[in-house]
């Protein structure tokens, strides 16, 4: 018997297994022509991709020792196969290139962009990359990694709540 754990986490892979599917789609349907509003919701911590009032897509996030953990991405299936994911991730990581921060990836859809769009890599915080991170980087190691706000063991705590509560 499934339990609901296990049917939520069978539903992120396929919601993910769609996702990267459509990171390459080339163009919005033909016969359709819109333009998405990116909000950066920080209330709720989450960026949401909208068409008029009708969100359509998210990427919630957290803050973890002055990185941005980026969680995961969903978007609604009517709206998928329109680089609707690739626009949300795209105008995203643009935004946090502006605030300078680094990135912790655990959404393996945003880890499959940035390998498919290398001008991204350098966001990646290099002692916390995350399970999303691909292609996988090994976390640096150093005095920075065991000390200090930014890379003490309570930040590794937090990431490893954060994967479970959302992986």
């Amino acid at each position: 018997m499934t339990t609901s754990i296990e049917a939520e986490a069978a539903s992120r892979e396929q919601n993910n297994a769609a996702l990267i599917a459509a990171l390459d789609e080339t163009g919005l349907r033909e016969a359709e022509s819109w333009e998405l509003d990116i909000i950066n919701d920080a209330e709720r911590g989450r960026w949401t991709a909208s068409l008029g009032p009708e969100a359509i897509a998210e990427l919630p996030y957290r803050f973890v020792g002055g990185r941005v953990v980026l969680l995961t991405t969903w978007v609604d299936p009517a709206y998928r196969h329109n680089r609707v994911a690739t626009e949300l991730i795209a105008r995203v990581l643009n935004e946090i290139r502006e605030s300078g921060k680094k990135i912790t990836i655990i959404c393996p859809v945003v880890g499959e962009f940035i390998a498919r769009h290398p001008q991204y890599l350098d966001l990646i915080d290099k002692v916390h990359p995350g399970s999303g991170a691909h292609p996988q980087h090994k976390p640096a190691d150093g005095p920075d990694h065991e000390q200090g706000p930014a890379g003490g063991p309570d930040d590794e705590k937090q990431i490893a709540a954060l994967e479970h509560d959302w992986m």
